[in-house]
């Protein structure tokens, strides 16, 4: 497994639940956007965004694991959410599946998902 390091920045505002530099060495895994689909294709906790994420944190944990990977390997993250106001109940979920060290992270607002039912798709960046 990787040894990550979590360096501070010089000059640079601390990050609120995340970090701006995460290092390592080893395999890079990427794991593709997931969303809140259960493993039979149906759509979880439409119109509810902690739902979701509770699905999409479980989507990537079968995915890291797949891999050979934990959230204790992800060194980035990606959110793309539909409004930022979902924010704070997706990182409830998050702060359950990484209680540590926060990965790099980018939030991004978009007008639409490839579906009306999905408000959230995260990917994630791995180093093993």
């Amino acid at each position: 497994m990787t040894e990550l390091e979590y360096p501070q920045v010089q000059g640079v505002a601390p990050g609120n639940g995340y970090s701006h530099v995460v290092t390592g060495t080893g395999q890079w895994v990427a794991v593709s956007g997931q969303v809140a689909l259960d493993p039979d294709g149906a759509f979880v906790g439409v119109g509810d965004p902690g739902a979701q994420a509770k699905q999409v944190f479980a989507n990537l944990e079968r995915c890291l694991a797949t891999a050979g990977a934990t959230f204790g390997n992800v060194v980035k993250m990606t959110f793309f959410v539909t409004d930022m106001a979902y924010m704070p109940a997706i990182r409830a979920v998050r702060d359950k599946y990484i209680p540590g060290p926060k990965p790099a992270a980018s939030a991004v607002q978009v007008a639409a998902l490839f579906n009306p039912d999905v408000l959230l798709e995260i990917e994630a960046f791995a180093i093993v």
